[in-house]
This record gives structure tokens, C-alpha cells and sequence, in this order.
């Protein structure tokens, strides 16, 4: 699908036209560069490598500093592929948030805030003991019993426990773009976005 790359400025809330107050997030979509057209022949299949955010020199290693110079374009930061533009684009063609002036949804994907260590209640949304009698009262939020019975007498993979939470890929689908700011390469969402502010995210129709 064609996308971008884009940046999380944060949250607000606008009015819509039948008076409701909407939470959207506001993401800075472009401008993104192309950095390299992949096709069937040579690659195998057809996508357009996008580069966003402008990096230095001295931080990029020598094969991306080829890459680029190839490309003709200066350092990016931030490189990803995306399929099915609607236009050919070649080498240098620079890609703006005009390119969901006609979408409706979009697709977001992006790293969701990490916190830490956390039990089996917040991080699977396990119910808890509940009565705090038979000799539980400090046990509401434990996982209970993680075995199985005596055969196979081990825990099986995949067990749901406690343990590191977020900080994970996060693609959320179907959100409905709200309003498009091309002067100011800006793109209005209805609801939450995976991630940080100033967190970098991919948009796709």
C-alpha cells in the first residue's frame, strides 16, 4: 500500500460539524524522499524506498552515505518501502501529505510507550483472586498456578505471565483521516496513535 513516514506531534481535540468535540492526533506526514525504486526484474518485486528526516554526515555509515549519494538525495534518518503508488516515481521525487488529500482511513503503525516490568493484571488483563479470604490477602493480583497437571508436567510455552509490556510494533488500522494541512505537511486523526510524541510512525492507505 502507498504511505509515508511521519513524526507524532501530540494531541488535541477539535469540533466537528455537528457541535461533537473529537480527540484526534496530529501527525507531521512528510516530506519524504525517494531513495530508491526496487523493481520485479532486478529485485524481485516493485517498491519505492522513502527516506524522512535529514541526518549528518558523520552519523550516517559509509554504505548508506553510497546509498544516497547514488540517490542523488542528502542523508535521511529514517528509511522505509512502500508499494502500489499510483504515480511512477523515480530517484529524488519528493512525497508530501497531499498523497491522502483523497484517502478516508489510514493505516498506522508505530512503537507503543514501554513500561516496564508489570504483572499479570495490567498486562494481560487477568481478573485477580477478587475475595481477599482462604488465604489470599496478599495474593489478589497473582497469576495462580502456571503447570500443567501431571502430564506433561511442564509449563508450556506461551504461558501468559508477567514481564516486559510495550515497546512493541503497533499497527492500528481503519482511522479516519479528519483533515489534511498541506502548507504545513500536517495530518489531522481521529482517536490514539501508538507512541511517544516525537515518535516516528508509517502511514499507509
Amino acid at each position: 500500500m502507498p504511505g509515508l513516514l511521519g513524526k507524532k506531534i501530540g494531541m488535541i481535540s477539535v469540533f466537528s460539524a455537528d457541535g461533537k468535540n473529537v480527540p484526534c492526533t496530529v501527525i507531521e506526514a512528510g516530506p519524504c524522499v525517494v531513495t530508491q525504486v526496487k523493481s520485479v526484474e532486478k529485485d524481485g518485486y516493485a517498491a519505492v524506498q522513502l527516506g524522512f528526516q535529514e541526518a549528518k554526515e558523520k552519523n550516517t555509515t559509509a554504505p548508506l552515505m553510497g546509498h544516497f549519494k547514488k540517490a542523488g538525495v542528502t542523508p535521511k534518518r529514517h528509511l522505509a518501502e512502500f508499494k502500489d503508488f499510483d504515480k511512477e516515481l523515480n530517484l529524488g521525487d519528493v512525497v508530501t501529505v497531499e498523497l491522502f488529500e483523497d484517502a478516508h482511513y489510514v493505516d498506522i503503525t508505530g512503537t507503543s510507550k514501554g513500561k516496564g516490568f508489570q504483572g499479570v493484571v495490567k498486562r494481560h488483563g487477568f481478573g485477580g483472586v477478587g475475595d481477599s479470604t482462604h488465604g489470599q490477602d496478599d495474593r489478589q493480583r497473582a497469576p495462580g498456578a502456571i503447570g500443567a497437571c501431571s502430564y506433561p508436567a511442564k509449563v508450556f510455552k506461551g504461558m501468559r505471565m508477567a514481564g516486559q509490556m510495550g515497546g512493541e510494533r503497533v499497527t492500528t488500522q481503519n482511522l479516519r483521516v479528519l483533515k489534511v494541512i498541506p502548507e504545513k505537511n500536517l495530518l489531522l486523526i481521529k482517536g490514539s496513535v501508538a507512541g511517544c510524541k516525537g515518535s516516528i510512525v508509517i502511514i499507509q492507505k
